[in-house]
């Protein structure tokens, strides 16, 4: 369990993240911010999720 919890504690909101990779720590929430409003935009297949509080990115 802190294994997961330590993936949750340093996210770098620069990076564009994997869902795969790192699912919703709460489901339909921003990991960082715990913020629910996204833009998102679809580009080469992938949709991309942004919270519009801390623009942490997301390719669902």
């Amino acid at each position: 369990m802190e294994a997961t919890d330590d993936k949750y504690a340093n996210i770098d909101v620069t990076k564009v993240y994997e869902y795969r990779d790192l699912p919703d720590k709460i489901s339909s929430r921003c990991d960082n911010c715990g913020s629910v409003k996204f833009k998102s935009s679809v580009g080469a297949g992938k949709l991309l999720r942004e919270c519009t509080n801390c623009e942490m990115k997301k390719n669902i």
